[in-house]
């Protein structure tokens, strides 16, 4: 493991992040990814100038993540074990989002089961990109349901991956990488050629987290459904992250997303993904439930290896 902890300590520290990710939610003041935003902002005001350039967008991709996983990492080496072990924790409770998830999709499946659809496109439209002012509740339930799935991947157990291979700054470069393709990773004009690097070093990390994720959903649903989903409609996705991750969880929960959805005026014709009945309101839970079960059982697989690894070193 890059960050030097045992399998039994990074099954407590992962248990530990979740815990206080569950517990406490999003930090409402001084977040750090608050803040790396802001400076990913000021980064991209002074390096993103014309003409366009990749080089630039390398450089400011450069700016923006490596120090401060660089420090997180210097932090942590020179720190005592014990004083090691709570930063390690403390990373993954601010880079995780379990909490954070259900804090903003549940709310819609709420105000749809009470009818309030003036609410529902409300909320809808802080957890999307797409066009939620004349949406129907289809529409609505689809929005929050891939939302649900595709950054269950991101904001959960992509963090979870890279905590286990590199600890807390594992974690930490994974979120920031993350959120510089959310900030920068647009094929407009603007951001084509400044924004390559943050997507195709966001695609490069996700890559294997993704698949996983895939797997998770497909496991603790309709399992012949979501790998099939998953095999046959994720390839028309130009994410080769999202795709799995979506079809698989559509899969999973024997619904159908995908399809119409109105981005700045014009309605694009999205591929399906998966299948069955068409999504409610109360789908939008059964998928917060499917990512919060999917969590759970990578807990419990780190805690089983932690188990092995303790029962071979004192055999």
């Amino acid at each position: 493991m890059l960050s030097g902890l045992s399998w039994p300590w990074l099954a407590l520290l992962m248990a530990a992040g979740l815990a206080l990710d569950l517990v406490l939610g999003e930090a409402r003041r001084w977040h750090p990814l608050v803040g790396f935003g802001s400076l990913a902002t000021r980064i991209e005001g002074a390096l993103n100038q014309a003409p366009a350039s990749r080089l630039r967008g390398i450089l400011a991709w450069a700016l923006a993540v490596l120090p401060g996983v660089a420090l997180a990492a210097w932090i942590i080496h020179l720190a005592p074990w014990w004083l090691a072990c709570l930063l390690h924790a403390a990373l993954l409770y601010f880079c995780i989002g379990l909490r954070s998830l259900r804090d903003h999709t549940l709310p819609i499946a709420l105000a749809l089961a009470r009818g309030n659809l003036a609410a529902a496109r409300v909320l809808t439209s802080y957890i999307v990109s797409r066009d939620t002012r004349q949406s129907n509740e289809t529409d609505l339930a689809k929005a929050g349901v891939e939302s649900l799935l595709e950054n269950g991947n991101d904001a959960v157990f992509g963090t979870l991956f890279w905590f286990l291979v590199a600890g807390g700054p594992g974690a930490l470069l994974f979120r920031l990488v993350n959120t510089l393709d959310a900030m920068w990773g647009y094929r407009n004009e603007r951001f084509l050629h400044f924004g390559w690097a943050a997507a195709r070093i966001d695609d490069a990390l996700n890559w294997i987290p993704a698949r996983l994720t895939a797997w998770s959903y497909a496991w603790l649903g309709n399992r012949a459904q979501a790998l099939a989903c998953w095999k046959e409609q994720a390839p028309a996705w130009s994410s080769p992250n999202a795709g799995p991750v979506m079809a698989a969880g559509a899969g999973a929960l024997c619904v159908a997303l995908g399809g119409p959805a109105v981005y700045d005026g014009e309605v694009e014709q999205r591929p399906p993904l998966g299948c069955g009945k068409p999504a409610e309101g109360a789908d939008i839970v059964r998928a917060w439930r499917l990512v919060a079960q999917a969590a759970l059982l990578w807990l419990a697989i780190v805690g089983a290896l932690a188990l092995f690894s303790f029962g071979v070193f004192h055999a």
